[in-house]
């Protein structure tokens, strides 16, 4: 049987860089080269050479994160070309890599999210009108930006200013939301038409860290992961049920990962990642591991997920 010609792409020009990187050299050394001709390819430097190579393509692997990746700009590009890849299209890579309209989208579909306000640097001049809303403590963070990237916990009012100028250094837009004090879950989903939630990860970040910021997510042994997550079957069942909602929700396809806070017996939905960290030890691959499926096949899957003709999303 022929081999399928893939396309790993990463790299890309976005501060997760490094972080694409990584994944992408985890991937390439999982994926079986009696199945596949792996090329790689670096958006930031490789776009002409994607185009030429398009024909001689069967299938592209992105494994990019943050802006130009995760956004719908690579998707599009590819859709141009005709080349086909794991995961979100165009629309839904949008909508979840803006934090505003995918939780405008989960509030629309019913599902649980904390307050928040959107602030642009006009704003920076009367903080009141934040605190009014969401109150303090509160979480600011870039809008289109991942792995925490920007992201600040104020506790003061003091402290606000600061934390949107920095939050602004990475995005023209920055979300205010009310802090919400609790366990962070996470759950994966599997599947175009059809769908599968994974078992739930707890993240726990070592005690020097506020929260799961980018130190915390990619600094060996700084936070703990628990798989399956410790918690009862009604909180298990109602997450992975609020996953796949998300995931419906935001137009997805393929897979996804969708964090979320637990306090105490309810749960509120973050962001839902679109690409997802896939090393063996990243959180979605544990996941699948936990549920049987080893990293090699859960490549496999997405490269099928991917081929597979997008007769309808799932819903």
């Amino acid at each position: 049987m022929a081999k399928i010609r893939l396309a790993l792409i990463a790299g890309g020009t976005s501060d997760e860089r490094e972080v694409s990187l990584r994944g992408a050299a985890g991937v390439e050394q999982a994926l079986d080269p009696d199945k596949y001709e792996v090329v790689r390819y670096d958006p930031a430097t490789d776009l002409a050479k994607i185009a030429a190579d398009a024909a001689h393509i069967d299938v592209a692997f992105l494994l990019l994160h943050g802006v130009h990746g995760e956004d719908g700009t690579i998707q599009g590009f590819l859709d141009l070309l005709g080349i086909p890849y794991q995961g979100a299209g165009v629309l839904g890579s949008a909508l979840a890599m803006d934090k505003h309209l995918a939780k405008t989208m989960y509030k629309l579909h019913g599902l649980p999210v904390a307050p928040w306000v959107m602030v642009e640097a006009g704003d920076l001049a009367d903080t009141r009108r934040i605190v009014t809303e969401v109150g303090l403590p509160c979480v600011v963070k870039p809008v289109r930006q991942g792995s925490s990237i920007g992201m600040s916990i104020v506790r003061e009012k003091e402290q606000l200013p600061a934390a949107l100028r920095l939050a602004l250094r990475h995005d023209n837009e920055v979300m205010v939301e009310a802090y919400i004090k609790g366990r962070e879950l996470t759950a994966g989903v599997l599947g175009n038409a059809e769908l599968t939630a994974l078992p739930l990860i707890e993240i726990i970040p070592d005690a020097r860290y506020e929260f799961f910021d980018y130190e915390a997510k990619y600094q060996p042994g700084a936070s703990k992961e628990i798989c399956p997550a410790p918690v009862s079957d009604e909180v298990r069942q109602k997450a992975q049920a609020y996953a796949m909602e998300a995931h419906r929700s935001l137009q997805l396809r393929g897979y996804s990962r969708t964090d979320m806070i637990l306090a105490g017996d309810e749960l509120y939905l973050l962001e839902t990642n679109t690409i997802p960290g896939m090393t063996p030890t990243s959180l979605l691959p544990q996941a699948a591991a936990e549920a049987g499926i080893p990293f090699a096949a859960l490549l496999d899957r997405l490269v099928a997920l991917a081929l597979e003709k997008p007769a309808r999303l799932a819903g």
